[in-house]
């Protein structure tokens, strides 16, 4: 399922992006890079990602707007929310919200991958349940 599996990087800070898709090949995922929510939502990426790793705030839509979007059509996909300003209040509500994670810029690398291993552990259960 690994090398299979399509990770979807939204945020609007161009260094972040190019460096967590760097990280994600590196890894052995696919990974696809978007610079705005709106970028992503207009891709076929989104019918195909099997994780999001998103920015909570961004300009336009933020992270926690796509997810909510994705949820409302009907085809969310599993999210790894990531953000600079951690705020409790804004944690709850994405937890609350089936956020898979909640990450604090700076994080640990494998504090990522295991958000992602549990993500794709889990949506591989259910293909196998299926």
């Amino acid at each position: 399922m690994l090398k299979e599996a399509l990770i979807s990087i939204v945020d609007d800070d161009e260094s972040v992006r190019e460096a967590m898709q760097a990280l994600m090949k590196s890894l052995g995922f696919a990974a696809e890079a978007f610079a705005s929510a709106e970028e992503f939502l207009a891709s076929d990426c989104r019918n195909r990602a099997a994780c999001l790793i998103t920015d909570m705030q961004m300009p336009g839509l933020t992270g926690l707007g796509l997810h909510d979007r994705l949820v409302a059509s009907g085809r969310p996909v599993p999210t790894i929310m990531i953000t600079a300003y951690p705020d409790e209040r804004a944690r709850a509500r994405a937890l609350q919200a089936g956020i898979a994670c909640y990450l604090v810029k700076p994080f640990n690398e494998s504090d990522l991958l295991a958000c992602i291993r549990s993500i794709l552990d889990l949506r591989s259960d259910e293909h196998a349940g299926s």
